[in-house]
């Protein structure tokens, strides 16, 4: 007897055929039958008729950092309601594990760095998570059998750092003992289940002390170490950042990803290759190396966004902003002196040079400050605000736009929440996407949910770009846009018998209303622990979520089953060598 039959749907198998109308029978995880309209004859446990309705494999998402929500949300929330079922995990460097047992303060050292870096809350991490863990293993036992999404972690450098050499890691170069010691830790972690080795070089990656994060004190020869480490086991491989991710790599940068993804002999992904018609020679820069390296025997993906993620900025509180070169050390001065500098007009001259500046890199597109729409207030002196455009309040009252939204921030003792309009939101900027996401070398995705959760909410992708596709700029068709969210990244990944619907194969699966598959706006709610906020938004269109068969989401709503599985290197991914 099936466990679930969903009749009459139209299916749409992630592998870019045509889409075609049947019947999907689920029995025991898997998808047991795919057949014509009544050609089923076996009995099922119930029964649904999908008449209009697309059935699509569950989709994944290669770059999240929900290592920690899962623990006090195991529905990986909003992800899995725009039906994700699968997420990467421990991306950029950053996991939760391993912590050496002989000093407990590493764990409140890490907690700081992932509030810090990640934008994760502090409280939520001390309260929201066990902390029970030492080893890798140990971690991934912990999420074992209480996630309702599947979930896979690649072991972080940072963490394999600390581990060996403590707070020498920061600022530190390994001897050749502790060297040998982070590869076996390493190696222990790729037994219990990692997917690989993720690390970051990137300059806007600093701890909780306001340090450059362990792995950017590491040396070629350490990088290079434990990326042949990684061709050592089945189904893995690395996921890797520098500073030229987010603007223009240097020759330098290139040569570095070449060489670990040649030297594991495993696909190396990075994350964001931002995409502006006003800046034509980022994409084609970007992608020299990927070229490079498949003629050294590697092979390099770029992940890139189908959408623009709006981001709130906020002058009060560490922000993208604080990351333009020279703006962090007025933006982490107390209040009261930090508005007192802002206030400064050559204070304000200097910080809009260097904003502009060549070094800025992709922060340029965060300094058109007329630009900026007010969000939430929080003075009298700024009521009506919320909602209007900085440019035309500026011009209003006669000042320079940058003036004028120091002026509105200063009124709410720097709490005003400001969201920057998109300067990539043209024609030509679309068609240049459309035209890219057709590289072999790349890939959608980076969507850093579970991270930066009061700041952006990039996990409703999927649901906004099948909506795009379907009734909005229609870039992609509907079968290409489905393949490009599920068989894609699971074959980049490794994954068995997971992206398509095939008999036979695990039933993640999402059905939507293709009339109306979207995302809501994203809003601010307070359900994290220590009532700490986040961004959120709805799944429309989206009728049910099934994770290895079992129905997870109905109607955008949790369902309370927790199906989902920890993907495990070798077991539940095959290698895909480059060589």
């Amino acid at each position: 007897m099936l466990d679930h039959l969903i009749k009459g749907a139209t299916v749409v198998d992630g592998t870019g055929a045509p889409a075609y109308r049947a019947d999907v029978g689920i029995r025991g995880g898997r998808i047991a039958v795919v057949a014509r309209p009544g050609g089923v004859r076996e009995e099922s446990s119930s029964v649904e008729d999908a008449t209009g309705l697309v059935l699509a494999p569950g989709f994944v998402d290669p770059h999240t950092h929900y290592d920690a929500q899962l623990f006090w949300d195991p529905y990986a929330t909003p992800s899995l309601n725009h039906g994700v079922t699968t997420v990467a995990g421990g991306n950029c460097g950053f996991t939760l594990a391993p912590l050496h047992p002989d000093r407990p303060e590493d764990a409140d050292y890490t907690r700081r760095m992932m509030s810090k870096v990640e934008g994760m809350s502090l409280v939520a991490l001390e309260e929201g998570a066990p902390w029970t863990w030492h080893s890798f293993g140990e971690y991934l036992d912990a999420l074992e059998g209480r996630i309702a999404v599947n979930a896979g972690f690649m072991v972080g450098h940072c963490a394999l750092r600390r581990y060996v050499m403590g707070p020498d890691a920061v600022g530190g170069q390994p001897t050749g003992r502790q060297l040998a010691a982070m590869l076996a830790l390493f190696h222990e972690a790729m037994d219990a289940g990692a997917w690989g080795f993720s690390t970051t070089q990137s300059s806007t990656h600093s701890d909780g002390d306001g340090r450059p994060v362990a792995s950017r004190h590491a040396g070629p020869d350490e990088l290079l170490a434990l990326s042949r480490a990684v061709g050592e086991h089945e189904g893995t491989q690395i996921e890797a950042i520098v500073a030229g991710c987010l603007d223009r790599f240097s020759d330098a940068e290139i040569d570095l990803l070449v060489e670990l993804s040649a030297a594991a002999g495993r696909p190396l992904n990075w994350n964001v290759l931002t995409i502006d018609a006003a800046v034509p020679d980022r994409v084609p820069r970007q992608l020299t190396a990927s070229e490079r390296a498949r003629k050294a025997g590697g092979r390099i993906v770029a992940l890139t966004m189908p959408i623009l993620t709006p981001m709130n900025m906020s002058l009060g509180t560490f922000c993208a902003l604080n990351l333009i070169p020279g703006w962090g050390e007025v933006l982490g001065l107390p209040v009261d002196e930090r508005i007192a500098r802002l206030r400064d007009p050559a204070v304000r001259a200097e910080m809009l040079r260097r904003a502009g500046s060549e070094e800025a890199g992709v922060f340029r597109r965060l300094t058109d400050f007329g630009r900026y729409v007010i969000g939430d207030t929080y003075s009298t002196a700024n009521e009506g605000l919320t909602g209007r455009v900085v440019r035309d309040i500026a011009a209003e009252r006669g000042q320079e736009p940058f003036a004028c939204l120091v002026e509105i921030c200063a009124n709410d003792r720097l709490r005003t929440v400001l969201w920057p309009m998109p300067t990539d939101n043209d024609p030509d900027s679309w068609a240049l996407r459309a035209e890219t996401w057709q590289h072999e070398d790349v890939l959608l995705g980076g969507s850093d949910a579970g991270a930066h959760l009061d700041r952006m909410c990039g996990a409703p992708y999927t649901t906004r770009f099948l909506g795009d596709c379907l009734r909005g700029r229609k870039l992609v068709g509907l079968e290409q846009a489905v393949k490009m969210l599920t068989d894609d990244p699971a074959r980049l990944f490794g994954l068995r018998e997971r992206g398509q619907i095939q008999e036979g194969w695990h039933a993640d699966l999402v059905l939507f209303d293709p009339e109306r598959i979207d995302a809501g706006k994203a809003t601010l709610v307070h359900d994290l622990p220590g009532d700490s906020p986040r961004l959120d938004s709805k799944a429309l269109g989206v009728t049910a979520v099934w994770v290895n068969g079992v129905e997870a989401i109905r109607a955008d709503r949790v369902t309370g089953a927790t199906p989902g599985t920890v993907l495990r290197s070798g077991r539940d991914t095959r290698t895909v060598s480059t060589r």
